[in-house]
């Protein structure tokens, strides 16, 4: 497995060292690491193997190695693959839910049922890559194919990042938190990079359906 570094988790840790919310933070990466967890074992139980495994400023990321006799599978407009990643993608927040649940009836620490709510909300806003936009895509393309998923998922993404940044912004003015600054930050470096990603995909789209004009 292919172990990768964002080295902005440095500047990360010596801001909010800076800012004496070291603990915070910490607390947060540590549940933001169990939550990975949750994915890594919904992925293993479907039979994939992973390939890499990303270290970022606020949380984790793992990627699997796709089996290609599961395209050939098919569920409604698409195939078995994106059922499996449908599940994976909700087994990361499902950790985080259990985690509250359980924290809530063993009466534990409160701090702990708010990182993980906080890991849980930010995951779902459905800004791809996050959790939120890859369940809402994988519904999409077994439903509407794939083309129009991509699609449809790309102006939600950019609908919810503009929302995402005017909250954001007013809870950076009230609150002077720079965490907030930084996850706005993060989720806009996000969804920059998505979007060349989608416009590459579109431009292939596109010179497909030329050519299947000229079949």
């Amino acid at each position: 497995m292919n172990i990768k570094i964002n080295l902005n988790i440095f500047l990360f840790i010596i801001i909010f060292a800076i800012t004496h919310q070291i603990e915070i933070y910490s607390l947060m990466m540590i549940f933001a690491f169990i939550h990975e967890l949750g994915h890594l074992l919904c992925g293993i139980l479907l039979g994939f193997s992973t390939d890499s495994f990303k270290i970022m400023p606020l949380g984790f990321s793992i990627k699997f190695k796709t089996k290609i006799y599961d395209y050939n599978k098919k569920i409604l407009k698409s195939n078995i693959i994106t059922l499996k990643k449908l599940l994976i993608s909700v087994a990361g927040p499902l950790t985080n839910v259990i985690i509250i649940v359980l924290t809530n009836l063993l009466h534990m620490n409160k701090s702990i049922i708010d990182a993980n709510l906080i890991i849980l909300l930010f995951n779902l806003i459905p800004i791809y890559p996050l959790d939120g936009a890859r369940i809402i895509k994988n519904l999409f393309k077994l439903f509407l194919g794939n083309k129009k998923a991509a699609s449809y998922t790309n102006k939600v993404s950019n609908l919810f990042v503009l929302i995402v940044t005017v909250f954001s912004s007013i809870a950076i003015y009230y609150y002077k938190n720079i965490a907030i600054l930084l996850a706005l930050i993060v989720v806009w470096s996000l969804i920059i990079n998505e979007n060349k990603k989608y416009n590459t995909y579109n431009k292939i789209y596109k010179v497909i359906d030329k050519e299947r004009k000229y079949i």
